[in-house]
C-alpha cells in the first residue's frame, strides 16, 4: 500500500465529515434571498440540460436521468410542504434530513467516482466518464431536481409574500 493511499483512506472520512458539517450548517434557519433561489434554479436546470445533451444519442441514460429529474422534482415538493415559512420575516427552515439525504447521496456518488478513477490510474482501464452510469445520472437527475424545484418554490413563496404586502 503506498503512501497515497494512506493518505487517502485517512483524509476521505475526513472530507466526508467536513462536507457533512457544511451541510448542517447550510440546512438551518436561513434568510430567503431572492437572488439565490434564481441562481439555484438556473444552475440545477443546467446540471439537468448538460447531462441531457451528454446521453442524448442514449436513450436508456436519457430515461435514468429522466426518472430521476422526476423523483428530484416530487421529492422537492415534498421538502417544500414540510418546509417552515416565516411570513412576517422572509426567513425559512428547510428540513434538514430531505436535503442532507439528497445533498450526501450526490456526495458519495462523486467519492465513488474519484475512487474509481484513483484505482484505475497506471492500468488499461478507461477512464470512466461521468454520464456513463445509470446510477450517476440517477443521483445528479436527484439532485438537480430537488433543489431546483426547491429553489421554484421559495421564488414563488418569495411573490406571495410580495402580493400580500402590496394588497395590506
Amino acid at each position: 500500500m503506498s503512501i497515497t493511499t494512506l493518505a487517502l483512506l485517512v483524509l476521505a472520512p475526513f472530507l466526508v465529515w467536513r462536507f457533512y458539517q457544511r451541510l448542517k450548517a447550510m440546512m438551518m434557519r436561513q434568510r430567503s434571498i431572492v437572488s439565490r433561489h434564481y441562481t439555484g434554479v438556473g444552475v440545477f436546470a443546467a446540471m439537468i440540460l448538460v447531462a441531457g445533451s451528454e446521453v442524448m444519442s442514449r436513450p436508456v441514460l436519457l430515461g435514468w436521468l429522466a426518472l430521476g429529474t422526476a423523483a428530484g422534482i416530487a421529492y422537492g415538493i415534498w421538502g417544500l410542504r414540510l418546509t417552515r415559512f416565516e411570513n412576517d420575516t422572509c426567513y425559512f427552515t428547510p428540513n434538514a434530513r430531505l436535503g442532507m439525504v439528497i445533498a450526501m447521496l450526490f456526495f458519495a456518488r462523486v467519492m465513488y467516482i474519484g475512487v474509481e478513477i484513483y484505482a484505475n490510474q497506471g492500468s488499461n482501464v478507461p477512464t470512466p466518464g461521468f454520464t456513463d452510469s445509470f446510477i450517476t445520472l440517477i443521483a445528479l437527475g436527484l439532485t438537480a431536481g430537488y433543489f431546483g424545484t426547491y429553489s421554484a418554490g421559495l421564488i414563488r413563496w418569495r411573490r406571495a409574500l410580495k402580493k400580500a404586502v402590496n394588497a395590506a
